[in-house]
């Protein structure tokens, strides 16, 4: 969880310090950043594959097939991450430009974006190491590393955006390159702690191809959910461009809240989910590993439940630390509030779809996220927002609705406990042998 906040402060710095200079200016990163979320979803997915065969090799001792797949892993992280890196290059100006944006958006969110995507490759690393890492039970030194890397991040994001010291006024230019200095230096360290005596991991030449179609099988439709979740941010995002900058600006300050105060919390409870689930199924444990997701699920709902009233109440105060444009703060506040009361769906099915995870299940998750983001997100928005014209509050409840819907789906497939025997089928394909637990 501490590993997660430092990571969405950085981004929440991002928005704080595009805040002082134009709503124009927060739309930009905002747009960028879902452009961003693709390599993030993509390093995610390659994570999930790494995390769930390195906790459940981990739990079953196998130590020469975790580093197999943690050396593979790394590798297709590093090759995916090349596309993204030309893309920035070539494209992102006109990635900003079709979703509808103004010329001063399009300029600052075009050079805001080409500069994070050339380091995609080391945000894959990046990504792909921590979750390797935590599979393996160790959970402090990936937050260690991310700690320094996010801290130097957010020194580097106020001093060349302003200007402060010896740095230049970079403006919304030094934000990116901040963040793509944070992301590099945080990918070398990785390396060198997995080649060294201070992980249990080693790198190795990958020569298994079972481990390698494990690991796509696993990531592939983790991956797809990146590129739901774009594909449905191109339309979300028209739609509330089509009611101003002002309310697309204040849709990405309200997301951030939400990601900033309580995300961190979920995805912290969902990694430890996929870990324990993981290891447990690793030693022979099936009902060990339904029961530790239950278990987690419960403890999320009522703290991330809890924090979420917090959100709701103090979501003015809160939303006013990005922006001071008065249309943009009352906007601002019910997008926060629409995620205060999501919150406790979003933790449970975070949760949820962790436990998923850990035995190798992430197919149910992305049947959620898709039906969620086309018929909840972008049906009650398009439906009751512009053709019924009740405008945003449309959007308000599409959010909650979308959540609510995922749970229905991961929930069901949870309780028919059919990932359990996917998990242990999966392990005996690749020649890991289950711990001696009984269950």
């Amino acid at each position: 969880m501490a590993e997660q906040v430092l990571r969405t402060l950085m981004r929440t710095t991002d928005l704080i310090v595009a805040g002082f200079f134009s709503p124009a200016a927060v739309a930009a990163v905002g747009l960028a950043d879902i452009y961003g979320r693709l390599p993030l979803w993509l390093g995610l997915g390659v994570g999930d594959g790494a995390i769930a065969l390195s906790s459940q090799d981990t739990g079953s001792g196998d130590v020469a097939n975790r580093n197999e797949a943690v050396s593979s892993a790394l590798l297709l992280g590093i090759l995916a991450g090349i596309p993204f890196a030309l893309f920035g290059l070539v494209g992102s100006f006109w990635a900003i430009e079709i979703l509808g944006a103004e010329a001063e958006t399009v300029r600052l969110g075009g050079l805001y974006l080409a500069i994070i995507l050339l380091t995609a490759p080391a945000y894959h690393v990046t990504m792909i190491a921590a979750r390797s890492i935590q599979g393996t039970g160790d959970t402090r030194t990936p937050m260690y590393i991310n700690a320094v890397a996010n801290v130097i991040n957010i020194g580097l994001t106020v001093s060349l955006a302003f200007g402060l010291g010896p740095f230049p006024e970079l403006s919304i230019v030094g934000i990116a390159v901040a963040t793509a200095i944070g992301d590099t230096l945080a990918a070398v360290t990785f390396l060198v702690v997995i080649h060294s005596s201070w992980s249990e991991l080693a790198l190795v030449r990958p020569t298994r191809l079972v481990i390698v179609k494990q690991l796509i099988v696993i990531s592939a439709p983790r991956v797809a959910e990146g590129v739901t979740e774009l594909i449905a941010e191109f339309p979300f995002n028209a739609i509330l461009l089509a009611f101003g900058t002002e309310v697309n600006a204040a849709y990405h300050i309200g997301r951030r809240v939400y990601q900033q105060l309580s995300s961190p919390l979920s995805r912290g409870y969902g990694t430890a989910a996929n870990i324990i689930s993981g290891q447990a199924l690793g030693r022979g444990q099936p009902g060990e590993a339904y029961f530790d997701g239950l278990a987690a699920a419960a403890m999320a709902t009522l703290t991330v439940g809890s924090l979420g009233v917090g959100i709701f109440l103090a979501a003015e105060w809160v939303v006013m630390l990005f922006t001071r444009d008065p249309e943009t703060i009352e906007y601002a506040v019910g997008f926060a509030r629409a995620y205060a009361i999501a919150t406790v769906l979003i933790a449970l099915y975070v949760v949820l779809a962790g436990a998923l995870r850990g035995g190798s299940e992430t197919r149910p998750p992305f049947v959620a996220k898709v039906s969620g983001a086309v018929v909840f997100l972008l049906g009650i928005t398009y439906v009751f927002g512009v053709s019924l014209e009740y405008g945003v509050v449309a959007a308000y409840v599409a959010i909650v609705a979308d959540f609510a819907w995922r749970n229905v789906v991961v929930g069901a497939v949870y309780l028919q406990k059919g990932w359990l025997e996917r998990g242990m089928a999966m392990m005996h394909e690749r020649g890991s042998q289950l711990g001696d637990g009984e269950d």
